[in-house]
């Protein structure tokens, strides 16, 4: 760690005996000695430059610690914190430890949490007290809170204060640190807390322990600045910071000569990619188009921003071949007044507009969205351009939430204004709506031949498999077990709301790609 980090990073240890400090002494601690995770310098956004290291290497000194021993990652949330999960793996295994599938029998137990919604979070303490007496018999196990989570100042504190067995809390900006956060928590016996309110480096070659060899993630950008009023991301996750382009083409080349089948690259705002770079004129388009050129089946990306999905993107996705025609575009509302609240910085025409454009220049394009009802001040006006909106655009399917407030962002200092009754009617038209137009869009496919990338059995009948079309449908079908990993022709027999059946039309073969 550099002098800047040092000075940056939040470091403390709080005593780990719940029997020693009463809550009220832990209150008297935390507010005179503990220095919370910040939003406030979350929030900030520096122009100091990011920092590149690709010298990523586990310490000597910490080589074999984990001999013997076992652990278990518990993952909340967004496919970046999946991915996450995959680095930390990685790190585990490169210490000694072996990972195991149930917490009886870990050394190690670790909460990858998830700061998006109430609900999330909610689990997470559920899961905490649920460890607890696993705590109390086994004294040596390890157990910590990592992830967005982490990040949050009323979160640390609730640990702080109510959760005293907890023996290590570290965020998002800090995993490559985990060999020295694991150690000092073997050699404490106080809880070690190490959290960064900074915008985080660029940490390349971190090993990662990936599920499966059919998809891969590809984490290209980190953070987000775009401050949406209901969101908490931009304060946990950190200023936007791109990968260099070479290093995410070696990655995607190495996975392709691996023989994976499916890249997705990542980031929470993806096509916000090389904004932030100031030596190199490089955008996500640019990116999508060497990728394009490697040899690898399919290559996906979410989650993309309509602020940044500009015409080059639409021009290079035009292109083809290897880049799936699927795209998740949220929305969050149809009515420009509760975007306007939402800081979407677009409105209602502008994003109809750019749906315009993407179906013109991609006419075969699958679009899916994200919906959030019962926003302070939405009237039932406003929720009625969302469910306009919905059938104008066509959308193929659509994840949909109800809004609850976030600690910390501005939403959460606005009236919440619509009872929850209402919320929850809103949810239910919409979701009726929803599930009557994928009905729609998945009939369609009915005697069709699709391309199925086999990802496994499926989960309600070992003797079927199952996979995902370039559309990302669910397509279940009988075949031999052979066909997992390749991508084969289903002629569709059978649809349904969310998923389609189908009978396999070849033996399994990879498909070239043009």
């Amino acid at each position: 760690m550099n002098e800047k980090q040092r000075l940056e990073s939040q470091q403390v240890k709080a005593d780990n005996s719940a029997d020693k400090k009463s809550e009220k002494d832990y209150s008297k601690y935390f507010q005179s000695v503990y220095i919370p995770p910040s939003l406030k310098d979350a929030k900030k956004r520096g122009k100091e430059e990011v920092e590149y290291h690709d010298d990523f290497a586990i310490p000597e000194v910490f080589r074999g610690m984990g001999e013997g021993k076992k652990f278990y990652i518990r993952t909340y949330g967004c496919q970046m914190n999946e991915h996450d999960t995959e680095v930390m793996a990685g790190i585990f295994t490169a210490l000694g430890y072996q990972p195991t599938n149930t917490v009886d029998d870990a050394n190690v137990i670790l909460l990858n949490t998830c700061a998006i919604r109430e609900n999330a979070e909610n689990k997470v303490f559920g899961e905490l007290g649920h460890l607890k007496s696993l705590k109390l018999e086994k004294p040596d196990l390890l157990l910590g809170v990592c992830g967005c989570m982490s990040q949050e100042e009323s979160v640390v504190k609730r640990i702080l204060e109510k959760h005293h067995f907890v023996d290590m809390i570290f965020g998002t900006h800090n995993i490559h640190r985990l060999p020295q956060i694991l150690n000092e928590a073997y050699l404490s016996k106080e809880m070690v807390i190490e959290v960064w309110s900074k915008e985080g480096d660029v940490i390349e070659n971190l090993p990662k322990v990936r599920k499966g060899k059919t998809k891969a993630w590809v984490n290209i950008m980190y953070g987000c600045d775009k401050f949406c009023t209901y969101c908490i991301v931009p304060y946990t996750r950190g200023k936007e910071r791109s990968r260099r382009p070479e290093d995410i083409i070696q990655e995607v080349r190495h996975l392709a000569a691996q023989g994976y089948k499916e890249i997705t690259l990542l980031g929470q705002n993806v096509n916000a990619y090389g904004k932030d770079f100031t030596d190199i004129e490089y955008r996500f388009g640019d990116l999508m188009d060497e990728i394009r050129k490697i040899d690898i089946p399919r290559i996906r990306f979410t989650t993309s921003h309509p602020r940044d999905f500009d015409d080059h993107l639409i021009e290079v996705l035009a292109k083809g071949g290897n880049l799936v025609d699927h795209i998740h575009l949220p929305v969050q509302s149809g009515s420009s007044d509760t975007l306007k609240i939402m800081a979407r910085k677009y409105t209602r025409e502008q994003y109809l507009e750019l749906v315009r454009k993407i179906k013109r220049a991609i006419p075969s394009a699958s679009l899916t969205t994200d919906i959030i009802v019962g926003y302070p001040n939405e009237t039932e006006e406003h929720f009625e351009e969302t469910m306009s909106l919905y059938r104008e655009v066509g959308f193929d399917a659509a994840y949909t939430y109800i809004y609850s407030p976030r600690e910390g962002t501005p939403a959460a200092k606005m009236q919440d204004n619509v009872p929850m009754e209402v919320k929850k009617e809103r949810l239910q038209r919409l979701n009726a709506l929803v599930n009557e137009t994928c009905a729609l869009k998945m009939k369609e496919y009915g005697g069709q031949v699709v391309e199925v990338l086999v990802e496994g059995e499926s989960k309600k009948n070992s003797e079927v498999l199952a996979g995902y079309t370039t559309k990302n449908k669910l397509v279940n079908f009988k075949g031999p077990k052979s066909a997992i990993g390749q991508i084969v022709k289903v002629k569709i027999t059978g649809t349904k709301t969310w998923s389609l059946n189908g009978d396999m039309v070849e033996e399994a073969a990879a498909i070239e790609v043009e």
